[in-house]
């Protein structure tokens, strides 16, 4: 490492390899350091199920994904959005299609290629890997300009020079991925101000009564297992900003009411877990449902098991006689209800509320669980706090350490998935990337 260096980017998630590239492009010298021993480890996992790249809403509806910190990301993506993404995977040789529900996919649906390519324009451009070096602080006491970056690597200790750093490192959710949070108290000890790092996207744990989860029956017989075709539903108050939450199918799912509370509504599938819920309706409504259990220390959903029937077809339905049938077997037959969903029913009502016509009937339509406690950050799927946006420059530049850039996940925002996290990932690497670009003009003198 005895080349000076000009920039350099710590952590290889999305937000830090586009920072790399646009500074590379450049002509910048560029050396990226990350802790694991390969790069992309979140981006390729993500990738998995079919690697959503973006979204192709209008950008007017887009921007409105990310609630409170709108007004910070939108001024990224209108340099660098949905459509610019798209024209970057192509430039990548990777072609995209948009689905049905308007997300956005390479055509093969894979990660691994797309990351393949872009690695070799990387190395071809001329930026520096070096792979298993943790990033501990700076060499000395305070992390200004020209400071000494230290990394624990295979090798022992290493110190780095600097004129410009992007710190790209990522939240705190799926830490054996590399994205652990302990930068947060490197921050903090140089007077940055970081939001706590909390689950985003995430499942959460049920209270029923006095109980902590599902019962044991329950629990045992049904975790792993999705609700399919209902709807869930929440009710909350409005704290500060609306909530980031989602929509699908051009539906919006979510209302500000006259009444100064967030309603939400959306159709879909969640599955239960051995100790509460999660999947894709969870996670739409997990912003509004932590914050609830911040505040009040547990928050409520209903659950539509029948959304398209009818409250009061249901209600005839139930009442209807059954002669000598079981009541399981006769809700089977005049409402297709069985399985999970029969089982929840007894789950929340009891022997009592299911022999109760009338209550049976409502809690079809409107069954309340309710939830006490997020599941650990290291388990969502991602993270909402971070570095906070009043302490940095709109080209994400930290005020306390004039030459030190944030970007990515470890900012302090959140967004429902959907192509919306990547794409502000991908946005902020090129906003902070563009920063240094000018702060090394100025301290160049051109």
């Amino acid at each position: 490492m005895d080349k000076e260096i000009k920039a350099v980017v710590v952590g290889g998630g999305p937000a830090g390899l586009m920072a790399a590239d646009v500074l590379s492009r450049a002509g910048v010298a560029v050396d990226l350091f990350d802790a694991m021993p390969s790069v992309g480890r979140k981006f390729l996992l993500a990738g998995k199920g079919g690697l959503n790249l973006t979204h192709a809403e209008p950008a007017d509806v887009f921007e409105t994904r990310f609630g409170a910190r709108r007004s910070h990301i939108n001024p990224w993506l209108q340099d660098f959005g949905p459509q610019q993404i798209r024209a970057w995977a192509t430039s990548l040789g990777v072609e995209t299609f948009v689905g049905s529900s308007g997300r956005v996919f390479p055509t093969d649906m894979k990660a691994a290629p797309l990351l393949r390519a872009w690695l070799h324009r990387l190395r071809v451009q001329g930026v520096r890997f070096y792979m298993r070096h943790r990033w501990v602080g700076w060499g000395t006491d305070s992390g200004g300009p020209g400071a000494a970056l230290r990394f624990e690597s295979p090798q022992g200790e290493v110190q780095v020079p600097a004129r410009a750093v992007v710190l790209a490192l990522g939240g705190a959710s799926w830490p054996r991925l590399g994205s652990d949070g302990a930068w947060a108290a490197l921050l903090a000890r140089q007077g940055v101000e970081v939001a706590p790092l909390l689950p985003a996207n995430c499942g959460f744990n049920v209270a029923l009564g006095d109980r902590d989860g599902w019962s044991p029956f329950f629990a045992g017989r049904f975790a792993g297992l999705p609700f399919k075709s209902v709807a869930l539903q929440v009710n909350a108050p409005v704290r500060a900003e609306p909530p980031v939450l989602s929509r699908v199918e051009g539906v919006e799912a979510t209302l500000l009411s006259h009444d100064g509370t967030i309603a939400f509504s959306r159709k879909g599938e969640f599955v239960a877990t051995a100790s509460g819920v999660e999947g894709s309706l969870v996670y739409a409504a997990s912003a509004l449902l932590r914050d609830a259990i911040a505040a009040e220390g547990r928050a409520v959903f209903h659950i539509d098991l029948l959304p398209d029937v009818p409250a009061a077809k249901v209600l005839a339905e139930v009442r209807h006689p059954r002669g000598s049938r079981s009541l399981s077997s006769h809700l089977k037959s005049r409402l297709h209800l069985d399985g999970i969903k029969m089982a929840v029913l007894v789950e929340v009502l009891g022997k009592d509320g299911m022999g109760d016509a009338t209550r049976l009937a409502a809690a079809i339509k409107h069954l309340p669980i309710t939830v006490h406690r997020p599941r650990p950050v290291a388990e969502a799927i991602s993270t909402a706090g971070g570095v906070r946006f009043e302490g940095l420059s709109p080209p994400l530049m930290l005020q306390r350490l004039p030459g030190v850039f944030c970007a990515g996940e470890m900012l302090d925002w959140e967004a429902p998935t959907g192509g919306y996290l990547l794409t502000a990932c991908l946005s902020s690497g090129r906003v902070a990337a563009q920063g240094v670009l000018r702060y090394l003009s100025r301290d160049e003198g051109h």
